[in-house]
């Protein structure tokens, strides 16, 4: 088991895919939940694929991309009511993720994407030992 080393203010946090996994989660099914109309709609097009090869343009790396991921990403996590007041800490802080496409964040930088609670509160909710929806400290090395 791997040691547990306590985050900081400065600790940069992302979701962590092989956590599902390991899990045995499905992230396709939790992604639904936080799909707008218009993704759910696209998804059930019979002519999308489930993936598709995207290329990086800064890095010219490629990656096969979910097509549910890159609706919710491109569409739903652009608009405002994505993440608003009524939200839940954790489920905005997922979304947060989802809407910079999975960019690792410090919890200053989150709280200044979801305007909820105190960078600290933030810490404490998802710098513990329990992992919410695959969050975790991006590993090093």
């Amino acid at each position: 088991m791997a040691k547990y080393i306590k985050p900081t203010l400065e600790t940069r946090f992302h979701i962590d895919f092989g956590w599902w996994q390991k899990q045995g989660r499905n992230l396709r099914v939790d992604l639904l939940s936080h799909a707008c109309p218009e993704a759910r709609e696209a998804r059930n097009n019979p002519d999308l694929p489930e993936t598709f090869d995207w290329i990086d343009p800064e890095t010219g790396e490629v990656f096969n991309i979910d097509i549910l991921w890159h609706l919710i990403h491109t569409h739903c996590g652009q608009e405002t009511a994505f993440i608003d007041e009524r939200t839940p800490l954790t489920t905005a802080i997922f979304r947060a993720f989802i809407a910079a496409n999975n960019k690792p964040m410090t919890v200053v930088e989150l709280q200044e994407k979801i305007h909820k609670k105190t960078p600290d509160l933030i810490l404490k909710t998802i710098g513990g030992r329990r992992v919410f929806k695959g969050i975790r400290p991006v590993q090093r090395g």
